[in-house]
């Protein structure tokens, strides 16, 4: 978002004088802060089915369309990669996660629609469209994804680990 001091003094006559504190703590929330120039950076996953250009150009549309207190807002993306949905699970790696899950962790295999727009999955789906995947990832408490203190919970590793191994050999007994 880009507000320079000409648009301000056109939206906003007299900006500059006593009541400027007042002026800006309207138009950005804060208080005591003359900011006449800001940028954001936003980073958003897209749905599966969502085509990723137009989902830029909705974006764009919607944030430059009304900005509040006469502000310009500029939108650029950056860049954008479709979402994926995993095919259905066949039946022997359905049966397999069960068993791992239930022998590992003593509970029953779960799914969550989670990083569906993986960009990698997505060319790996294109490209192997009869395929099936088996994503994994060991999040806990105070963990962190892609964070520079991303936690792993060893215990709950190793667990994880045994699982893939079980799915891996239930894949090659086929």
């Amino acid at each position: 978002m880009a507000v320079t001091a000409a648009k301000l003094e056109e939206e906003c006559p007299g900006w500059r004088g006593a009541g400027s504190r007042k002026t800006f703590a309207r138009l950005s929330g804060a208080r005591s802060t003359d900011r006449v120039r800001a940028a954001v950076k936003l980073s958003m996953r897209i749905p599966p089915r969502v085509d990723p250009k137009a989902a830029i150009q909705a974006l764009k549309q919607t944030l430059e369309a009304d900005p509040p207190y006469g502000a310009k807002v500029t939108f650029e993306g950056e860049k954008a990669s479709a979402g994926w949905d995993a095919p259905p699970l066949e039946t022997w790696l359905e049966k397999a996660t069960h068993e791992a899950s239930n022998a590992f962790f003593g509970k029953p295999f779960m799914a969550m629609g989670e990083g569906g727009t993986i960009p990698f999955m997505e060319m790996l789906g294109r490209r192997f469209p009869s395929a099936q995947f088996l994503i994994t990832g060991v999040l806990g408490p105070n963990s962190n994804a892609h964070g520079p203190n991303e936690f792993l919970h060893i215990p709950t590793g190793k667990k994880l680990t045994c699982c893939v191994a079980s799915v891996l050999s239930a894949h090659f007994s086929r």
